[in-house]
């Protein structure tokens, strides 16, 4: 498998999300919520065992899904972990998610933190859950 060099830069938060089925859960995060893929390590390849990946939000921030290793301390199952995504455009996501058969978790609902923005809830195939919304935090 191929190996790739460090890259170093700027400090974040990637989330890791786990997957019985990465390969599947990478494909949903892509062609249903919007992420773009970066990177995807299968070992052994073609196996579909995803041991690393990152997938990025357009507007800004970085996930890794990944195959679910019971044995690994850091893994959550898959079904028990729960996502914030920021974006401008909820309602494009929403009207993707919706459309691919994505349980709905919470419909589109404005937040009292956030007075004229929007944001919902859906889980993926695995059972995940993602909420998407416009709030992005007080400036400061």
């Amino acid at each position: 498998y191929e190996v790739v060099a460090p890259r170093r830069g700027p400090g974040g938060i990637w989330p890791g999300v786990y997957y019985r089925d990465a390969v599947a859960g990478i494909r949903y995060l892509v062609d249903v919520l919007g992420f773009e893929e970066v990177l995807v390590v299968e070992h052994p390849p073609g196996s579909g065992v995803v041991r690393y990946s990152e997938l990025r939000w357009p507007e800004g921030g970085n996930v890794s899904p990944g195959t679910y290793d019971p044995d690994n301390e850091y893994h959550q199952p898959p079904g028990g972990q729960a996502l914030y995504v920021v974006t401008a455009d909820p309602e494009a996501v929403w009207q993707r998610a919706t459309a691919a058969g994505s349980e709905v978790v919470r419909e589109p609902y404005e937040p009292d933190h956030d007075p004229g923005g929007l944001s919902f809830g859906i889980r993926d195939p695995e059972g995940n859950i993602w909420s998407f919304g416009t709030y992005a935090g007080e400036p400061g």
